[in-house]
């Protein structure tokens, strides 16, 4: 019984030998495999955008309205009450088309009553001036005195008088008649009407407003630390929000000379010099005025970190094409660009940097470079890269 106890453990002895060698290459395997596993998930792919001297656009936006130049808002001269209406908002009128009318009755009652007083006075006026000849040769006979002479050349004049004061009155109400029609005064579109048939107006009461489509406008507001960039009649482009990117000439025509007291900005309007059809009033529109600055390579806002260790330093992720290893550099913001892009210093033409993904990148990791921007060697062994942003 023993021995049949101790010969069991030598066999099992001799069978773990055996396999000793197997185990240990198996390990060895799985040590390998894992070490590769590691250094594979070292290397992170990113997205990387070359700095070109061509990415720096130094067009500043300024948002605005497109706007009619002359905009005239039309009112009735006298009062009355409305009987006729002839347009509507964005209708198109030509000058002396009638756009509304008031009762002309009373105006026509009136003007009635001065044409028979005319009548009169002018009836009045001839009785005085053969009453007056008559006196002139009674006194020329000294059949009347120089008194009675004066008295009937002075009722002459007054009758006279009387007549002129008339006709001018009849001019008056004539005039006033006239104006019971209201009439376009240039041609253009309506842009505003406040009167509806049937209303009472007051003499001078706004109801219509015209704009005239020859000329169109942007009102836009300049910051007093970017009033330096803008200069009168100076050259801008134009674009529009329904419109995409395409651009249209225009001119700044004028600049206020105070600031707003409560936005402390600077009044500006851009005359559009093309694309009269295309922009409508109220569109959208954007001015982008040139700025008087230095030219700066611009980054894609993404690529714009700040270190956990240096929380005041802003810096983008470089990578040297060679070894495809990333380091923070510092750069500095200028300006803000379209697009989502920054205008930064502290970067050169040429340069990689990382554009996305910087979040997850440490100093001296192997980044995976995307194959246009991977390094090649041209004929004169120089290293150049694919596309560029």
């Amino acid at each position: 019984m023993r021995s049949r106890h101790i010969h069991r453990p030598l066999a099992c002895s001799g069978q773990l030998a055996v396999f000793k060698p197997w185990i240990g290459c198996l390990l060895l395997a799985l040590t390998g495999c894992a070490q590769q596993n590691q250094a594979q998930q070292a290397i992170r792919p990113v997205n990387v955008v070359r700095i070109t001297s061509q990415e720096t656009n130094n067009d500043r936006p300024y948002p605005g309205e497109v706007r009619p130049r002359y905009e005239t808002v039309l009112s009735f001269r006298v009062a009355g009450k409305v009987v006729f209406r002839s347009v509507e908002i964005g209708d198109k009128v030509e000058k002396g088309q009638i756009l509304a009318r008031l009762d002309p009755s009373d105006y026509r009652l009136a003007k009635q009553n001065l044409e028979a007083q005319l009548i009169a006075a002018k009836a009045e006026r001839e009785y005085s001036r053969d009453d007056l000849d008559r006196y002139r040769e009674l006194y020329a006979e000294n059949t009347v005195s120089q008194p009675e002479l004066d008295r009937r050349e002075t009722l002459y004049i007054g009758a006279e008088q009387k007549v002129g004061a008339l006709e001018a009155q009849l001019g008056q109400i004539g005039n006033q008649l006239a104006y019971t029609d209201l009439q376009a005064d240039r041609d253009g579109v309506v842009t505003g009407l406040e009167v509806e048939t049937g209303q009472v107006l007051a003499a001078g009461q706004p109801i219509i407003k015209i704009a005239q489509l020859e000329e169109k406008e942007i009102p836009i507001d300049i910051p007093e630390q970017r009033l330096a960039d803008i200069g009168l009649q100076q050259e801008v482009s134009v674009s529009l929000w329904a419109g995409g990117d395409r651009r249209f000439k225009a001119r700044i025509r004028e600049i206020a000379a105070a600031a707003d007291p409560f936005s402390r900005t600077y009044r500006a309007k851009v005359t559009l010099l093309e694309g009269q059809e295309d922009a409508r009033f109220g569109m959208t529109a954007t001015v982008w005025i040139p700025a008087n600055t230095a030219d700066h390579p611009g980054v894609p806002l993404s690529a714009v970190f700040t270190p956990q260790n240096r929380p005041g330093q802003t810096c983008v992720w470089l990578i040297d094409e060679h070894s495809a290893t990333v380091k923070a550099t510092p750069i500095q913001i200028i300006a803000t660009l379209p697009e989502q892009r920054l205008a930064v210093s502290g970067l050169t033409a040429g340069q990689l940097v990382v554009s996305a993904g910087s979040n997850r990148l440490r100093e001296g990791q192997t980044v995976r470079i995307p194959q246009p921007f991977r390094p090649s060697m041209d004929g004169d062994g120089a290293a150049s890269g694919g596309a560029s942003l």
